[in-house]
């Protein structure tokens, strides 16, 4: 999936090229009020002691604007390979996107690491191989440096990579944690885990939670449409369906 036209600048590098700009107009700033003259200003003016404070705080400040550019410039770089790696995918051009994000995996901070491991366990679901992509998703969830946004995601899709050989309670044990209201993956990772209670002979607890999952309206409206029919399916009275009302207007 292309993030951006090929001619244009990503504004993530727009707006990190104005930050440099403006740090470099206040380093210069900074190095000509350290200059001979600057300087001695400074010290006539606030006293030795004061003026020399002033000084080292000038200098700390844009040693601090200095690093925090690097960095910018660093993340800028790794948003345009992830998005070369990204390009890559959308042409089906595996081979080349798994080199790329290798690379990024291993030269990118957490958050870019995580990143490039999902989109590898994407590819090789595509590809049909969900043991490998289960082994990329379940990497990601057991990395404790990665954002836990992204090691939720990953323990979401390594449950769905290999739930047909999960025992139910492995299923619950890893999702029901995640399958609460308010928790981004609820509507996915309550769909899995109810199933797994059917399984296991609890439609009760599944009942209960498809119930509410088809309820909460922070959930696609497509996976609650389908939750909707388990629901009744395990006898839950769920009212007319709000499709079924729309259509009859």
């Amino acid at each position: 999936m292309a993030l951006f036209s090929k001619n244009s600048t990503p504004p993530a590098n727009r707006q990190a090229e104005r930050r440099a700009a403006q740090e470099q107009v206040f380093l210069r700033e900074v190095d000509d009020a350290l200059r001979e003259d600057s300087t001695l200003a400074l010290f006539k003016r606030y006293g030795g002691p004061a003026g020399m404070a002033i000084v080292l705080v000038l200098a700390g400040v844009g040693g601090w604007l200095a690093w925090t550019n690097h960095v910018a410039t660093l993340t800028g770089q790794r948003g345009e390979q992830m998005a070369i790696a990204l390009d890559q995918v959308e042409a089906g051009r595996y081979d080349a996107a798994r080199t790329s994000l290798a690379q990024i995996a291993a030269t990118g901070g957490a958050g870019f690491r995580a990143a490039s491991q999902l989109v590898t366990g994407g590819i090789a679901l595509d590809q049909h191989k969900s043991a490998d992509a289960a082994k990329a998703f379940g990497a990601v969830a057991a990395d404790g440096s990665a954002p836990q946004v992204y090691r939720d995601l990953a323990t979401v899709r390594e449950v769905a990579a290999q739930f047909d050989t999960m025992q139910p309670q492995q299923v619950v044990d890893r999702l029901k944690p995640l399958a609460v209201p308010g928790n981004p993956w609820f509507g996915s990772a309550g769909e899995m885990l109810g199933v797994a209670y059917m399984k296991m002979g609890k439609n009760d607890q599944a009942a209960s939670l498809f119930a509410a999952i088809a309820k909460d309206k922070s959930v696609p409206d497509s996976l609650r449409g389908r939750i909707r029919q388990l629901a009744v399916h395990l006898g839950v009275d769920m009212g007319e369906d709000p499709a079924a009302q729309a259509a009859g207007q």
